[in-house]
């Protein structure tokens, strides 16, 4: 590393990789996809929408290694399962499946199954998509799995008596944010614990991008007060493309470990290159964990890794 910095430079050539992007046409997504490629990586990107995706495919432009478009509409189900079944049709292994979309702060609505948004696509959704790819994964050497979490984590609380807000009870856009990125931790670790019982190598590994200037808070951008925040708060803010590196080192650097946490290594982890983390207390707790995996089956109708 130069001067101690992760970046870049650092990664490996990536030729004969299969990386899945979920959410790669924007953000943080968008500059995965565009690294990895450029490593010489066939990068599956996958967008909700085909245009979209298409777009940011061509913004890219030529690179060492292929982008492919592919559908996936995270807060569908069937969506999910017509993604998973296309993949395993066109592909025989998964490198790395870097679990990045997401949405943030949003008012109160529901996913095409009947769900919480922001729980029902941050977590439940790549949950099932993790557990429909599992096979192809846990049979590909060195395999990884990426969940990108935030620092928001830290306000997460879990209560499994009304997980998902039903009917929006109790619901407020930062609990639910809060909850959902909390979630993608206690899933992470439980995942590496299972998948070490079980005896498969795949790493599942975690990941948040500090305070990066994204398209995610695009549901707060009308707001006034976010507006007069945005200017006081922009020396904290990162570029998307210096806040994708956690996620990035994540998925390729050869001395990561599985269960292991990476974000920005400056003041308070808000911006800086990637260094490993810790996540809070409530992120370890076993109960928690174990509870959300069996809900997760149970609303998602995906079941994998299950008898641990």
């Amino acid at each position: 590393m130069e001067n101690g910095k992760w970046t870049s430079k650092n990664i490996p050539d990536l030729t004969g990789k299969v990386i899945v992007v979920t959410g790669g046409n924007s953000g943080l997504g968008f500059e995965s996809v565009k690294v990895f490629a450029q490593k010489g990586a066939e990068v599956i990107l996958a967008s909700r929408s085909m245009e979209n995706g298409e777009k940011a495919k061509s913004e890219i432009g030529e690179t060492k290694g292929k982008i492919v478009v592919m559908q996936l509409d995270l807060s569908s189900f069937e969506s999910i399962k017509k993604f998973a079944d296309d993949f395993k049709g066109k592909y025989t292994k998964i490198d790395v499946l870097l679990n990045n979309a997401g949405i943030m702060m949003t008012p109160y609505f529901t996913t095409k199954d009947g769900l919480e948004a922001q729980n029902g696509i941050n977590h439940l959704g790549h949950f099932a998509l993790t557990g429909q790819l599992f096979d192809l994964i846990r049979n590909t050497q060195n395999s990884r799995i990426v969940n990108v979490s935030s620092l928001a984590h830290k306000q997460g609380k879990m209560n499994f008596d009304n997980l998902l807000f039903e009917n929006g009870k109790d619901y407020s856009p930062t609990k639910s944010y809060g909850r959902s990125k909390l979630s993608n931790l206690l899933f992470t670790y439980e995942l590496q614990r299972r998948m070490e019982t079980a005896g498969v190598d795949t790493l599942a590994i975690s990941a948040h991008p500090g305070v990066s200037d994204t398209n995610l808070a695009r549901y707060l951008e009308k707001k006034f007060l976010f507006k007069i925040l945005k200017v006081l708060l922009n020396a904290f803010f990162q570029s998307a493309e210096m806040g994708a590196l956690p996620q990035i080192r994540a998925c390729v650097d050869v001395g990561v470990k599985g269960g292991e946490f990476y974000g920005p290594g400056g003041f308070r982890e808000m911006k800086g290159y990637p260094v490993k983390v810790e996540s809070n207390e409530a992120s370890h707790n076993l109960a928690d964990a174990k509870k959300l995996w069996e809900l997760s089956e149970k609303i998602t109708g995906v079941t994998f890794l299950s008898d641990f």
